[in-house]
C-alpha cells in the first residue's frame, strides 16, 4: 500500500511524535520510538474521531491520523488480494509460463480471468535462476499488455538487478514490484508508451 503520515501515537502512557507507514501486511511507526505491528497480530482495529486504534499484545496503540484514520482501518481490515496487487481484473486474459501453484490458478479463475496459451493481457513468467531470464525478450508484451517476472526473494541464483536488466534489454520499462508469495517477488514490465 505504501502510505505514510506524520502523526502522534499513544502507546501505553506515552505520547510519541513520528511518522506512520501503512504497508501491505504491517503498520510501522518511526519516531521517538519504533513500533512495527503485523496485521496478523491485531485482535481489533477501530477508527473514531480521527484516531486509529490497534489492539495487539503489547498494545493498544492509538495513532492520530485525522481524516485518514477510517481509510487506514478499512485497508487494514480489507487488505488487497494478490490478484489486486498484480492488477488482474475481472475478465483479464492471462498467460502462465512456468510452474505456478494451484492456489494462484484458483485465484485467477475466481476473478473470471481467462487462461490462454498465447498472447494475453498479462503474462506471468516464473524464473528461478538468472539463466531463465533469457526468455524475457521472447515473452516481451506488445501494446498495453504487461509481463510479470516472478522470481525467488533473496537468493543468489537470481537477483533483482538481473531481472531489471533483462527487462530493460528487451526494451521494456519496469513499473511495479509486488510480493507474490512468502518466497517470491514479482516485477512488472510494460512496453514504453512511445513504442506502443
Amino acid at each position: 500500500m505504501g502510505q505514510e503520515l506524520e502523526c502522534r501515537m499513544r502507546l501505553g502512557k506515552r505520547s510519541l511524535a513520528g511518522k506512520a507507514y501503512l504497508e501491505t501486511d504491517f503498520l510501522l511507526f518511526r519516531g521517538d520510538e519504533r513500533l512495527k505491528v503485523s496485521f496478523k497480530d491485531l485482535s481489533a482495529v477501530t477508527a473514531k474521531a480521527g484516531v486509529l486504534r490497534l489492539e495487539f499484545d503489547g498494545g493498544p496503540a492509538e495513532l492520530e491520523l485525522g481524516k485518514a484514520a477510517e481509510k487506514w482501518a478499512d485497508k487494514i481490515l480489507h487488505p488487497p488480494t494478490r490478484a489486486d496487487k498484480l492488477g488482474v481484473k475481472e475478465g483479464t486474459t492471462v498467460r502462465l509460463v512456468g510452474e505456478f501453484d494451484p492456489a494462484f490458478v484458483k485465484e485467477l479463475r475466481a476473478r473470471s480471468a481467462s487462461i490462454v496459451d498465447k498472447g494475453g493481457d498479462v503474462v506471468f513468467y516464473r524464473a528461478e535462476k538468472a539463466a531463465d531470464l533469457k526468455r524475457v525478450t521472447k515473452l516481451a508484451p506488445s501494446g498495453s499488455a504487461a509481463l510479470w517476472v516472478i522470481y525467488p526473494k533473496g537468493v543468489a541464483a537470481i537477483r533483482e538487478i538481473e531481472v531489471l536488466e533483462a527487462g530493460r534489454a528487451a526494451g521494456l520499462k519496469d513499473v511495479k514490484v509486488a510480493s507474490f508469495s512468502a518466497t517470491h517477488t514479482g516485477l512488472k514490465f510494460v512496453l514504453p508508451v512511445s513504442k506502443r
